[in-house]
């Protein structure tokens, strides 16, 4: 009898998380916020979109801290999406790099209103 296949571990190395956090909509008072989504489509989420090397529950914890905060997500963030973001993660920083733009995109695209630092 064999005994059972262990687990793939994750290489260290994929530590990095794209996550999503959900905003208020009183972040569309904010000019900046406005000028930066200016294809915002009328009853859509406005969202952060961001990337980490922690659990992203620590980082949005950091964040409405004020802990190297992103002023809308401290200001304005209500919590985590992860519907949007879970399958891509964990991943090597180059990947969630580039991951963190392209959900950007494609968000913006499905006429979000978006902030991508």
């Amino acid at each position: 009898m064999r005994s059972p296949k262990p687990a793939a571990k994750t290489p260290r190395s994929h530590h990095y998380h794209v996550y999503v956090v959900a905003l208020d909509d009183r972040v569309w008072n904010s000019a900046r916020f406005r000028r930066a989504n200016p294809d915002h489509v009328l009853g859509k989420p406005f969202v952060y979109v961001g990337m980490t090397g922690l659990d992203p529950d620590v980082r949005f914890d950091k964040h409405k801290a004020g802990i190297q905060a992103n002023v809308f997500v401290r200001d304005h963030g209500v919590g985590l999406l992860p519907a949007l973001y879970e399958r891509y993660n964990p991943q090597p920083h180059a990947a969630a790099q580039s991951l963190e733009v392209e959900l950007a995109i494609r968000l913006r695209a499905l006429g979000y209103g978006v902030w991508q630092a």
